[in-house]
C-alpha cells in the first residue's frame, strides 16, 4: 500500500503535490503547504507530542543493556566549532586544537555523542540531565537559538526527561528517552527531523511524527535519520538522494527542465525490503525478521540482522557499501562477504567514505577509503594491525578512526587532522593504526567522534584508573 502511494510523485513530476512540496521548502513560513507535503496517513496525529500520550518506561532489563556506565569525560581535537570542515575561515578567531587527551573539566557523564559529519556534541551527566555544545547554526543544540557555544548548556526542553541515547547529523540532532520516544531539533529542510513537515529549522527538541513500537536505537546521516524499534523494524526519514533511506527510490524529480527536486521523507517510514544480488545481477529478497544494530555515514547506512548478516545501502562511491562495486543501492543489500559461518558481524561503524565491521571473533574489517589518495577497498578487508586485540569500542570521524581495545586506544587517520587522534603535536596523523600512548591504562566505557574531535568516557572504577586520569591535563570549557 505505502509503496504505491510513495511512487505517485515520481510518476507525475509536475503534479500539484510535488510543486507545493518544493515551494514549501523555499518558503520561510514554518507551516506552508504542510497538508500538501505529507501523504494522507502521515498527517500529524491528534495527541502528537502532547500530554494525552501515555508514555511508559521501557522494561528495566532492556534499559540496563542500553545505559552506559558513568565515567570522566575526556576530549581531544578541534574546538573551532563554526569553521570545522569549512574552507573559508577568514575573520574567525581560532582556538588552539587539543592535540592530546584532556579531562573535560570535571564532567562525569554516562553519554557523550557526536557524529562523523557533526561539529556539535550531546552529553548526558550522571543525574540524567542533557547538555549540548558546539556548532549551532541551525538550532541543532536544541537551545531555542542559533548561537554556537563552547561550554555545554542544559537543554531545558529535556530537563524532565531521561535521555538514554542521542545522535548527531551535520546540522540536526536526535534524542531518545527511556520511554522509547524520539525528539529532534536542528535543520529540517530535508525532513530529517521527522516531524511531518519541512519547517526549515526546529529550535527545541520536538517529538517526531511516529506511532509504533518503542524505539531502542537512533542514528543520523548528514541529512537523514534512522530509528530502530524494539521489534527490529528499521524506519528512515530525510533526504533520499542516494537511496540512503532504503525505500527503493532516490526521490528525484524535475520541477522544471533544469531544476532537480526531491520527495523528502518527512515522517519515519519503515524499510520493508532486503535483497541479495548474485554475480550475474539476479536480485532475490532476503527474509529479515529483525534488525539488531545499524550505523549511518553521511549518505549510506549499514545494518545487522539477528542472524549477524550485514546489509548496506545508499551512496556507493569508493566501495563503502562492501559490494565490490561503486553503484548506489536503493534498498538494503546483503554484503555477501559476511554471509558465512565464521564471519558473523557484531557491530558496524560508518565514517564519511568508509565502513568498519567487527565480527563475532573480534576481527576488524574495513571497506571504502579513509584517505583521499590511493586505492579504495571495494570489499571488506581485515585490518591486520588489530588482529589479536580485544576491541570494545569503535568511533569514526570524517577520515579518522579511534578504537578502544584492552585498556588503551589505537587510532589512525590521514592528514589533515585536528588532534582527534590524540597523538600529540609532534605526529599529528598516521596512515596505519598506532597506539595512543597517553591512553595506555585508561579503561574506556564510552567513545564517540565528531568531524574533528573525539569524546571518551573513561572509567574511574579502580584506584589505578583514577590515578591514570589524575595525570592528564584539564581543559575547562
Amino acid at each position: 500500500m505505502s509503496t504505491k502511494r510513495k511512487k505517485m510523485p515520481m510518476k507525475k513530476p509536475s503534479s500539484k503535490k510535488a510543486r507545493r512540496k518544493e515551494e514549501s521548502e523555499d518558503s520561510d513560513l514554518s507551516d506552508s503547504g504542510e497538508g500538501e507535503t505529507t501523504q494522507p496517513d502521515e498527517v500529524l496525529i491528534a495527541g502528537h507530542g502532547d500530554i494525552l500520550d501515555d508514555l511508559t518506561r521501557l522494561p528495566q532489563e532492556l534499559l540496563d543493556t542500553l545505559l552506559q556506565p558513568v565515567g570522566q569525560l575526556l576530549f581531544f581535537g578541534s574546538l573551532n566549532w563554526d569553521v570545522v570542515g569549512k574552507r573559508d575561515i577568514r575573520g574567525v578567531k581560532m582556538v588552539p586544537n587539543l592535540w592530546v587527551p584532556h579531562k573535560f573539566g570535571d564532567w562525569k557523564v554516562r553519554l557523550a555523542v557526536s557524529g562523523c559529519t557533526a561539529a556539535h556534541s550531546v552529553l548526558v551527566d550522571e543525574k540524567g540531565q542533557t547538555y549540548t555544545f558546539g556548532r549551532n547554526t541551525h538550532g541543532q543544540l536544541g537551545l531555542n537559538n542559533t548561537t554556537s557555544i563552547t561550554k555545554p548548556q542544559l537543554v531545558p526542553t529535556l530537563e524532565k526527561m531521561n535521555v538514554i541515547s542521542a545522535a548527531c547529523g551535520r546540522h540536526h540532532t536526535l534524542f531518545l528517552t527511556d520511554t522509547g520516544t524520539v525528539y529532534a531539533c536542528g535543520d529540517n529542510r530535508s525532513g530529517q527531523c521527522g516531524v511531518g513537515n519541512l519547517q526549515p529549522q526546529i529550535l527545541i527538541p520536538t517529538r517526531i511524527n511516529y506511532r509504533g513500537p518503542p524505539i531502542v536505537k537512533i542514528g543520523c546521516g548528514a541529512e537523514f535519520s534512522v530509528i530502530l524499534d524494539v521489534k527490529g523494524g528499521l524506519h528512515t526519514f530525510g533526504l533520499p538522494e542516494y537511496g540512503q533511506l532504503g525505500h527503493n527510490t532516490d526521490g528525484k524529480y524535475f520541477k522544471t527542465s533544469t531544476k532537480l527536486c526531491f520527495n523528502y521523507e518527512t515522517s519515519p517510514k519503515r524499510v520493508v525490503l532486503y535483497i541479495e544480488k548474485s554475480k550475474d545481477g539476479h536480485v532475490s529478497p532476503v527474509d529479515v525478521t529483525e534488525i539488531v544494530d545499524f550505523s549511518c555515514g553521511p549518505n549510506h547506512t549499514v545494518a545487522i540482522d539477528s542472524r549477524k548478516r550485514a546489509y548496506s545501502w545508499g551512496f556507493g562511491g569508493f566501495g563503502r557499501l562492501g559490494h565490490a562495486e561503486q553503484k548506489d543501492e536503493m534498498v538494503p543489500r546483503l554484503i555477501k562477504y559476511f554471509d558465512s559461518q565464521s564471519r558473523g558481524v557484531r557491530s558496524v561503524h560508518c565514517g564519511s567514505t568508509f565502513t568498519l565491521a567487527v565480527t563475532e571473533f573480534n576481527g576488524l574489517f574495513m571497506f571504502g577509503q579513509t584517505k583521499r589518495t590511493g586505492e579504495a577497498n571495494m570489499y571488506p578487508k581485515p585490518v591486520q594491525d588489530l588482529a589479536g586485540w580485544n576491541i570494545s569500542h569503535v568511533a569514526t570521524s570524517h577520515t579518522s578512526i579511534v578504537i578502544a581495545a584492552d585498556e588503551t586506544c589505537i587510532a589512525w587517520g590521514a592528514s589533515p587532522t585536528y588532534g582527534e587522534l590524540g597523538f600529540g603535536d609532534m605526529q599529528k596523523s598516521s596512515t596505519v593504526p598506532k597506539e595512543m600512548t597517553k591512553m595506555a591504562g585508561v579503561k574506556v566505557v564510552g567513545l564517540s567522534m565528531g568531524y574533528a574531535h573525539t569524546l571518551v568516557i573513561a572509567s574511574e572504577a579502580t584506584p589505578e584508573h583514577k590515578a591514570k586520569l589524575d595525570t592528564m591535563k584539564v581543559f575547562e570549557p
